[in-house]
């Protein structure tokens, strides 16, 4: 894998991974430009979410709605980019920025895990737009989602761009619109034939996992998210890769 992917594969392993940016209560908000420059000079690598607007360009932010981090009614899909670019982001001077404008922010100096919000069973645009971004762009990143036809997207048109699969135990309140089976099959690992990853990035509430310890063993790296305290980081790193971090050092 290091012969295809270069820098980006080494870069899976080491630094640890700042969760939608190096952000803090009192510093930068999630998502932000100044989260994302905060985990350059830091040295961390990036993880960060990304949704199509109303105009079809892919911004960073995790929820569909707007309100807990602007204030605002409504969804991310209901405005324009331009729109978006003017919302606060939790009370600061930050706004909602672009994946194109955080690319250009961060260049060379760490690798960008995009997590694609393409809800389950839906594929295509945001892919799309993300991969015409990536074109323009020679720093170090991969997709990452838990859509694993979002995956298979990219493995058949761009298998040159480097994958993680996103996956947690489905047990909570938002898996319910997931059926009884499919549950079990995404708990089991299974969607991993359809998404065909090259490393998948499991939540804590499914570490440490036999069927990820079968296919690290085989060549498949694990990433575990996301990690709040040293003390999870020590129940699982023996399973794990690396770690996706937040409200700490790591």
């Amino acid at each position: 894998m290091k012969e295809r992917f270069g820098q980006a594969w080494d870069l899976l392993f080491t630094p640890a991974i700042a969760h939608r940016g190096l952000w803090s209560k009192d510093g930068p908000p999630e998502n932000s430009l100044g989260a994302f420059e905060a985990a350059c000079e830091a040295g961390y690598g990036i993880e960060l979410d990304v949704q199509l607007s109303s105009d079809g360009e892919a911004v960073v932010f995790h929820d569909s709605k707007l309100a807990r981090m602007t204030g605002r009614e409504g969804r991310i899909g209901d405005h324009t980019a331009a729109d978006l670019a003017q919302m606060r982001l939790a009370g600061t001077d930050e706004t909602i920025p672009t994946l194109a404008d955080t690319l250009t922010l961060v260049g060379h100096r760490a690798m960008v895990h995009i997590e694609l919000k393409t809800p389950y069973g839906e594929v295509g645009p945001l892919e799309q737009r993300v991969h015409e971004i990536l074109i323009d762009h020679n720093g170090p990143t991969c997709v990452i989602g838990f859509n694993p036809y979002s995956h298979a997207w990219f493995a058949d048109r761009h298998p040159e761009i480097l994958r993680g699969l996103d996956s947690h135990s489905y047990t909570g309140s938002d898996s319910a619109r997931l059926a009884p089976e499919q549950r079990k099959s995404f708990q089991r690992l299974e969607h991993v034939a359809i998404a065909r990853p090259h490393f998948l990035a499991l939540g804590l509430d499914m570490l440490p996992s036999a069927r990820a310890d079968e296919m690290r063993k085989a060549g498949m790296p694990v990433i575990a998210w996301t990690v709040r305290e040293p003390a999870q980081w020590d129940k699982v790193k023996d399973h794990c890769d690396n770690l996706i971090f937040e409200g700490y050092a790591a």
